[in-house]
Protein backbone atom coordinates (compact mmCIF):
# COMPACT_ATOMS: atom_id res chain seq x y z
CA UNK A 1 0.00 0.00 0.00
CA UNK A 2 0.92 3.68 -0.30
CA UNK A 3 0.77 5.09 3.24
CA UNK A 4 1.27 8.53 4.76
CA UNK A 5 2.77 8.44 8.26
CA UNK A 6 2.87 11.80 10.02
CA UNK A 7 5.37 12.11 12.85
CA UNK A 8 7.61 9.63 11.01
CA UNK A 9 10.77 10.91 12.75
CA UNK A 10 9.10 10.47 16.13
CA UNK A 11 9.41 7.48 18.43
CA UNK A 12 6.35 5.46 17.38
CA UNK A 13 6.31 6.87 13.85
CA UNK A 14 9.87 5.68 13.23
CA UNK A 15 9.15 2.12 14.39
CA UNK A 16 5.87 1.96 12.48
CA UNK A 17 7.43 3.26 9.27
CA UNK A 18 10.25 0.73 9.49
CA UNK A 19 7.77 -2.13 9.89
CA UNK A 20 5.63 -0.93 6.98
CA UNK A 21 8.68 -0.68 4.74
CA UNK A 22 9.83 -4.14 5.82
CA UNK A 23 6.53 -5.65 4.68
CA UNK A 24 6.74 -3.93 1.29
CA UNK A 25 4.59 -0.81 1.66
CA UNK A 26 5.59 2.55 0.21
CA UNK A 27 5.68 5.24 2.90
CA UNK A 28 5.64 9.00 2.73
CA UNK A 29 6.89 10.23 6.10
CA UNK A 30 6.03 13.73 7.29
CA UNK A 31 7.56 15.47 10.30
CA UNK A 32 8.44 19.04 11.31
CA UNK A 33 11.55 17.97 13.30
CA UNK A 34 10.71 20.46 16.04
CA UNK A 35 12.95 21.01 19.05
CA UNK A 36 10.58 19.75 21.77
CA UNK A 37 13.29 17.17 22.36
CA UNK A 38 16.74 16.35 20.89
CA UNK A 39 16.52 16.92 17.12
CA UNK A 40 19.64 14.82 16.62
CA UNK A 41 17.70 11.75 17.79
CA UNK A 42 14.94 12.51 15.28
CA UNK A 43 17.45 12.98 12.47
CA UNK A 44 19.22 9.72 13.35
CA UNK A 45 15.91 7.86 13.18
CA UNK A 46 15.22 9.53 9.86
CA UNK A 47 18.65 8.62 8.53
CA UNK A 48 17.81 4.94 9.01
CA UNK A 49 14.50 5.28 7.19
CA UNK A 50 16.02 7.20 4.28
CA UNK A 51 18.18 4.20 3.43
CA UNK A 52 15.02 2.46 2.20
CA UNK A 53 14.06 2.99 -1.45
CA UNK A 54 10.30 3.03 -0.76
CA UNK A 55 10.52 5.91 1.73
CA UNK A 56 10.06 9.57 0.91
CA UNK A 57 10.43 12.25 3.60
CA UNK A 58 8.66 15.62 3.69
CA UNK A 59 9.44 18.25 6.32
CA UNK A 60 6.30 20.24 7.13
CA UNK A 61 4.06 21.43 9.95
CA UNK A 62 0.62 19.86 10.26
CA UNK A 63 -0.90 23.28 10.90
CA UNK A 64 0.40 24.58 7.55
CA UNK A 65 -2.68 23.85 5.44
CA UNK A 66 -0.98 24.72 2.13
CA UNK A 67 1.90 22.31 2.72
CA UNK A 68 -0.40 19.50 3.83
CA UNK A 69 -2.66 19.92 0.82
CA UNK A 70 0.41 19.83 -1.43
CA UNK A 71 1.33 16.43 0.01
CA UNK A 72 -2.11 15.06 -0.85
CA UNK A 73 -1.94 16.68 -4.31
CA UNK A 74 1.28 14.79 -5.05
CA UNK A 75 0.27 11.34 -3.74
CA UNK A 76 -2.68 8.96 -3.67
CA UNK A 77 -2.79 7.29 -0.25
CA UNK A 78 -4.37 3.96 0.63
CA UNK A 79 -4.02 4.78 4.32
CA UNK A 80 -3.08 7.78 6.47
CA UNK A 81 -1.65 7.21 9.95
CA UNK A 82 -1.52 10.46 11.92
CA UNK A 83 1.02 10.18 14.75
CA UNK A 84 2.32 13.76 14.58
CA UNK A 85 1.32 15.79 17.62
CA UNK A 86 2.64 18.03 20.33
CA UNK A 87 3.25 15.42 23.02
CA UNK A 88 3.69 15.63 26.77
CA UNK A 89 1.28 16.28 29.63
CA UNK A 90 3.52 18.59 31.66
CA UNK A 91 4.60 20.74 28.71
CA UNK A 92 0.94 21.47 27.98
CA UNK A 93 0.82 23.49 31.20
CA UNK A 94 3.68 25.69 29.95
CA UNK A 95 2.89 26.07 26.26
CA UNK A 96 -0.81 25.40 25.62
CA UNK A 97 -0.88 27.06 22.20
CA UNK A 98 1.48 24.44 20.77
CA UNK A 99 -1.20 21.83 21.48
CA UNK A 100 -3.97 23.78 19.80
CA UNK A 101 -1.80 24.42 16.73
CA UNK A 102 -0.49 20.88 16.17
CA UNK A 103 -3.17 18.71 17.74
CA UNK A 104 -6.33 20.62 16.79
CA UNK A 105 -5.56 22.80 13.75
CA UNK A 106 -3.11 20.22 12.38
CA UNK A 107 -5.56 17.38 12.81
CA UNK A 108 -8.26 19.39 11.04
CA UNK A 109 -5.93 19.70 8.05
CA UNK A 110 -5.46 15.92 8.01
CA UNK A 111 -9.21 15.31 8.24
CA UNK A 112 -10.02 17.80 5.48
CA UNK A 113 -7.51 16.30 3.08
CA UNK A 114 -8.52 12.72 3.87
CA UNK A 115 -12.10 13.77 3.14
CA UNK A 116 -11.46 15.62 -0.11
CA UNK A 117 -8.97 13.09 -1.46
CA UNK A 118 -11.18 10.16 -0.41
CA UNK A 119 -8.61 8.30 1.67
CA UNK A 120 -10.00 4.82 2.45
CA UNK A 121 -8.94 4.83 6.13
CA UNK A 122 -7.52 7.37 8.58
CA UNK A 123 -5.85 5.99 11.72
CA UNK A 124 -4.75 8.48 14.38
CA UNK A 125 -3.03 8.50 17.75
CA UNK A 126 -5.13 9.28 20.76
CA UNK A 127 -3.86 8.68 24.31
CA UNK A 128 -4.64 6.97 27.59
CA UNK A 129 -4.57 10.52 28.99
CA UNK A 130 -8.16 10.98 27.78
CA UNK A 131 -9.34 8.87 30.74
CA UNK A 132 -8.41 11.81 32.96
CA UNK A 133 -10.28 11.78 36.25
CA UNK A 134 -11.73 8.29 35.61
CA UNK A 135 -10.91 5.83 38.40
CA UNK A 136 -12.82 2.70 37.32
CA UNK A 137 -10.21 0.17 36.26
CA UNK A 138 -9.33 -1.18 33.78
CA UNK A 139 -9.99 1.75 31.47
CA UNK A 140 -12.42 0.66 28.75
CA UNK A 141 -13.11 2.30 25.40
CA UNK A 142 -16.77 1.98 26.33
CA UNK A 143 -16.35 4.33 29.33
CA UNK A 144 -17.26 8.01 29.18
CA UNK A 145 -14.13 10.22 28.99
CA UNK A 146 -15.43 13.74 29.51
CA UNK A 147 -13.11 14.78 32.36
CA UNK A 148 -9.56 15.36 31.06
CA UNK A 149 -7.02 16.75 33.54
CA UNK A 150 -4.56 18.30 31.06
CA UNK A 151 -4.86 20.27 27.84
CA UNK A 152 -2.89 17.51 26.11
CA UNK A 153 -5.62 15.04 27.10
CA UNK A 154 -8.31 17.49 26.03
CA UNK A 155 -6.67 17.87 22.61
CA UNK A 156 -6.64 14.09 22.13
CA UNK A 157 -10.28 13.78 23.18
CA UNK A 158 -10.99 16.57 20.68
CA UNK A 159 -9.33 14.50 17.95
CA UNK A 160 -11.72 11.65 18.67
CA UNK A 161 -14.72 13.98 18.49
CA UNK A 162 -13.49 15.62 15.29
CA UNK A 163 -12.87 12.23 13.68
CA UNK A 164 -16.36 11.04 14.58
CA UNK A 165 -17.85 14.14 12.98
CA UNK A 166 -16.04 13.46 9.71
CA UNK A 167 -16.99 9.78 9.83
CA UNK A 168 -20.63 10.76 10.39
CA UNK A 169 -20.89 13.62 7.89
CA UNK A 170 -18.66 12.36 5.08
CA UNK A 171 -18.39 8.60 5.61
CA UNK A 172 -14.63 8.86 6.22
CA UNK A 173 -13.52 5.66 8.00
CA UNK A 174 -11.50 6.64 11.08
CA UNK A 175 -9.88 4.69 13.90
CA UNK A 176 -8.44 6.26 17.04
CA UNK A 177 -5.81 4.48 19.12
CA UNK A 178 -5.33 5.24 22.80
CA UNK A 179 -1.69 4.44 23.53
CA UNK A 180 -0.63 3.53 27.08
CA UNK A 181 2.86 4.70 28.22
CA UNK A 182 4.95 3.53 25.28
CA UNK A 183 8.63 2.68 25.84
CA UNK A 184 11.48 0.99 24.02
CA UNK A 185 14.59 1.62 21.87
CA UNK A 186 14.74 5.01 20.16
CA UNK A 187 12.31 6.32 22.79
CA UNK A 188 11.49 9.89 23.77
CA UNK A 189 14.02 11.65 26.05
CA UNK A 190 11.22 13.39 27.97
CA UNK A 191 9.72 10.13 29.22
CA UNK A 192 10.47 8.36 32.49
CA UNK A 193 12.54 5.41 31.23
CA UNK A 194 14.88 7.66 29.26
CA UNK A 195 15.17 10.22 32.08
CA UNK A 196 15.77 7.53 34.72
CA UNK A 197 18.39 5.72 32.63
CA UNK A 198 20.34 8.89 31.93
CA UNK A 199 20.27 10.01 35.57
CA UNK A 200 21.25 6.62 37.03
CA UNK A 201 24.19 6.22 34.64
CA UNK A 202 25.32 9.77 35.50
CA UNK A 203 25.05 9.10 39.23
CA UNK A 204 22.28 11.69 39.59
CA UNK A 205 19.03 11.33 41.58
CA UNK A 206 15.82 10.41 39.77
CA UNK A 207 12.56 12.23 40.49
CA UNK A 208 9.88 9.80 41.66
CA UNK A 209 6.52 11.53 41.62
CA UNK A 210 3.54 10.79 43.87
CA UNK A 211 6.12 9.26 46.23
CA UNK A 212 6.32 6.22 43.97
CA UNK A 213 2.60 5.42 44.29
CA UNK A 214 2.08 5.44 40.53
CA UNK A 215 0.94 2.53 38.39
CA UNK A 216 1.41 2.59 34.63
CA UNK A 217 0.44 0.21 31.86
CA UNK A 218 3.90 0.32 30.26
CA UNK A 219 3.60 -0.90 26.66
CA UNK A 220 6.57 -1.97 24.55
CA UNK A 221 6.83 -0.14 21.23
CA UNK A 222 6.81 -3.30 19.09
CA UNK A 223 3.44 -4.22 20.60
CA UNK A 224 2.14 -0.75 19.81
CA UNK A 225 3.29 -1.05 16.20
CA UNK A 226 1.74 -4.50 15.77
CA UNK A 227 -1.57 -3.12 17.02
CA UNK A 228 -1.37 -0.08 14.74
CA UNK A 229 -0.66 -2.21 11.67
CA UNK A 230 -3.48 -4.65 12.35
CA UNK A 231 -5.95 -1.84 12.91
CA UNK A 232 -4.72 0.09 9.86
CA UNK A 233 -5.40 -2.95 7.68
CA UNK A 234 -8.96 -3.27 9.03
CA UNK A 235 -11.27 -0.55 7.70
CA UNK A 236 -14.07 0.06 10.22
CA UNK A 237 -17.73 -0.25 9.32
CA UNK A 238 -20.68 1.27 11.13
CA UNK A 239 -22.03 -0.51 14.19
CA UNK A 240 -25.60 -1.42 13.25
CA UNK A 241 -26.47 -2.06 16.91
CA UNK A 242 -25.36 1.40 18.04
CA UNK A 243 -28.12 3.30 19.84
CA UNK A 244 -28.45 6.97 20.69
CA UNK A 245 -30.44 5.94 23.78
CA UNK A 246 -27.34 4.23 25.20
CA UNK A 247 -24.48 5.64 23.12
CA UNK A 248 -21.30 3.56 23.03
CA UNK A 249 -18.29 5.95 22.95
CA UNK A 250 -16.10 3.36 21.17
CA UNK A 251 -18.29 2.83 18.11
CA UNK A 252 -20.95 4.56 16.01
CA UNK A 253 -23.40 4.03 13.20
CA UNK A 254 -20.67 5.82 11.22
CA UNK A 255 -17.42 4.00 10.20
CA UNK A 256 -15.64 4.94 13.42
CA UNK A 257 -13.71 2.97 16.06
CA UNK A 258 -11.66 3.61 19.19
CA UNK A 259 -9.21 1.08 20.65
CA UNK A 260 -6.89 0.90 23.65
CA UNK A 261 -3.39 -0.41 22.98
CA UNK A 262 -1.85 -1.17 26.36
CA UNK A 263 -0.05 -4.02 28.07
CA UNK A 264 -3.13 -4.59 30.31
CA UNK A 265 -0.82 -5.27 33.26
CA UNK A 266 -0.16 -2.08 35.25
CA UNK A 267 3.21 -1.94 36.99
CA UNK A 268 4.10 -0.10 40.18
CA UNK A 269 6.60 2.66 39.40
CA UNK A 270 8.99 1.47 42.11
CA UNK A 271 9.01 -2.03 40.59
CA UNK A 272 9.65 -0.50 37.16
CA UNK A 273 12.66 1.29 38.66
CA UNK A 274 13.88 -1.96 40.26
CA UNK A 275 13.82 -3.72 36.88
CA UNK A 276 15.74 -0.81 35.34
CA UNK A 277 18.35 -0.87 38.16
CA UNK A 278 18.90 -4.57 37.52
CA UNK A 279 19.27 -4.02 33.76
CA UNK A 280 21.78 -1.20 34.35
CA UNK A 281 23.63 -2.91 37.20
CA UNK A 282 23.34 0.30 39.22
CA UNK A 283 21.11 1.48 42.04
CA UNK A 284 19.12 4.70 41.66
CA UNK A 285 19.21 7.62 44.06
CA UNK A 286 15.52 8.47 44.51
CA UNK A 287 14.02 11.89 45.17
CA UNK A 288 10.39 11.38 46.20
CA UNK A 289 8.02 14.18 45.16
CA UNK A 290 4.30 14.94 45.08
CA UNK A 291 2.19 14.14 42.03
CA UNK A 292 2.46 16.78 39.31
CA UNK A 293 -0.49 18.77 37.93
CA UNK A 294 -2.05 16.96 34.97
CA UNK A 295 -0.74 13.53 36.00
CA UNK A 296 -2.97 10.62 36.96
CA UNK A 297 -1.98 8.07 39.62
CA UNK A 298 -2.76 4.96 37.56
CA UNK A 299 -3.45 3.68 34.05
CA UNK A 300 -4.70 0.21 33.11
CA UNK A 301 -5.96 -0.75 29.66
CA UNK A 302 -8.86 -3.03 28.84
CA UNK A 303 -7.91 -4.39 25.40
CA UNK A 304 -10.89 -6.70 24.79
CA UNK A 305 -12.07 -4.69 21.77
CA UNK A 306 -8.62 -4.85 20.17
CA UNK A 307 -8.39 -8.59 20.73
CA UNK A 308 -11.93 -9.20 19.44
CA UNK A 309 -11.55 -7.14 16.26
CA UNK A 310 -7.93 -7.74 15.21
CA UNK A 311 -6.92 -10.73 17.35
CA UNK A 312 -4.08 -9.00 19.16
CA UNK A 313 -3.13 -8.01 22.69
CA UNK A 314 0.27 -6.66 23.76
CA UNK A 315 2.35 -9.14 25.76
CA UNK A 316 5.98 -7.99 26.10
CA UNK A 317 7.03 -8.14 29.79
CA UNK A 318 8.83 -5.09 31.17
CA UNK A 319 11.88 -7.18 32.05
CA UNK A 320 12.39 -7.94 28.37
CA UNK A 321 11.42 -4.49 27.09
CA UNK A 322 13.62 -2.56 29.53
CA UNK A 323 16.60 -4.82 28.79
CA UNK A 324 16.22 -4.05 25.07
CA UNK A 325 15.99 -0.32 25.78
CA UNK A 326 19.10 -0.34 27.96
CA UNK A 327 21.06 -2.25 25.30
CA UNK A 328 20.00 0.32 22.68
CA UNK A 329 20.79 3.27 25.00
CA UNK A 330 24.31 2.03 25.74
CA UNK A 331 24.94 1.42 22.05
CA UNK A 332 23.51 4.75 20.85
CA UNK A 333 25.32 6.87 23.45
CA UNK A 334 28.48 4.70 23.39
CA UNK A 335 28.30 3.83 27.10
CA UNK A 336 30.22 0.64 27.92
CA UNK A 337 29.01 -1.90 30.45
CA UNK A 338 31.01 -1.27 33.62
Amino acid sequence: MHILVTGAAGFIGFHLTRRLLDRGDTVVGLDNLNSYYDVRLKRDRLMQLEQEKNFNFIEANLEDSTSIQHVFDQHVFDRVVNLAAQAGVRYSLENPRAYIDANIVGFLNILENCRHYEVPHLVYASSSSVYGANTKMPFSVHHNVDHPVSLYAASKKSNELMAHTYSHLFGLPTTGLRFFTVYGPWGRPDMALFLFTKAILNGEPIQVFNHGKMRRDFTYVDDIVEGVIRVTDKIPAGNEKWSGDKPDPATSKAPYRIYNIGNHEPVELLHFIEVLEKALGQEAQKEFLSIQPGDVPATYANVEALQKDVDFRPNTPIEEGIQRFVAWYRDYYKIPVS
